[in-house]
């Protein structure tokens, strides 16, 4: 497992939305009862899973290797079985897993 989170999977503050006419989330920090849990390392849940679906040949391997490795490469092969992918975030200073599966 990764020791740290890579400078841009370090999350302190809540990220803006792209337009805040577009969102229907008006949270515009963390909650001060999450902030205390995670100072506390009271937290539960370190870990999230999700599994990319879909048909052949649509860039389900393409999409996470550019969120986890920041590549693109347009001669990819068929994946043969599952493709398996573990991403580390820091969030308030808490160890947070990603697991990604194709």
């Amino acid at each position: 497992m990764i020791e740290v989170a890579r400078n841009d999977r370090q999350i302190e503050n809540w990220p803006s939305p792209y337009s805040s006419d577009m969102t229907e989330y008006r949270e515009r920090d963390f909650q001060s009862l999450v902030r205390h849990s995670c100072k506390t390392k009271r937290v539960t849940l370190k870990i999230a899973k999700a599994i990319v679906i879909g048909d052949v040949s649509v860039g389900k391997s393409s999409l996470v290797n550019r969120f986890c490795h920041k590549i693109f490469d347009n001669n990819y092969k068929a994946t043969i079985g599952v493709d398996f992918e573990v991403e580390r975030f820091d969030i308030l200073g808490v160890p947070f897993h990603f697991q990604m599966s194709v």
